[in-house]
């Protein structure tokens, strides 16, 4: 009976809700380096992927930023068919101002997007990702959008912050 329990919960962890670490703080403040996180991959597919989630997804082909290989984590900033522009330290989709309440509100934007004259439309099956922490994030705006078949999951929980638990669901 402990066979069977513990083969099963090892088959749970790497196939429907398998944990990973964070090894940048591209995602500071939301995620810090070393932090765990569960991510969703059982009944996921990346249809239902909304504005705002952060997601797990394959290292993209033409990414020529350093740091490791493998799967990447970032935040969904724009939808198929959605317009994107940046201006200040602001984000604006489909011409209206991103609310990003995660966020720290001195944070700078680093690297624009496109222009109020000349938004980026992401294609459609694509999404435009950015890490939280902009200015030290390598992500859309250094390789594009990505295609929705190359994210593997949802990041659902994070349960080890700043070297401590921490139970915190997204």
């Amino acid at each position: 009976m402990i066979l069977v329990a513990v083969l099963l919960a090892g088959l749970v962890r790497a196939f429907a809700f398998p944990t990973f670490w964070i090894p940048s703080s591209s995602m500071a403040p939301t995620l810090g380096v070393y932090d765990r996180i569960v991510v969703q991959k059982a009944f996921f597919t990346w249809r239902d992927v909304r504005e705002g989630d952060i997601v797990v997804f394959s290292h993209p082909p033409l990414d020529h930023c350093p740091g490791p290989a493998g799967d990447l984590v970032k935040r969904v900033i724009a939808l198929p068919g959605q317009t994107i522009y940046s201006s200040g330290n602001g984000i604006y989709v489909n011409g209206r101002r991103l609310a990003e309440p995660y966020l720290p509100h001195y944070d700078p934007l680093g690297p624009p997007v496109a222009t109020r004259q000349h938004p980026y439309r992401v294609p459609p099956g694509e999404f435009y990702l950015l890490g939280d922490n902009r200015a030290d994030s390598c992500d859309s705006r250094y390789w594009g959008p990505i295609r929705g078949s190359s994210i593997t999951g949802k990041v659902v929980l994070v349960f080890w912050h700043d070297d401590h638990p921490d139970f915190r669901r997204f």
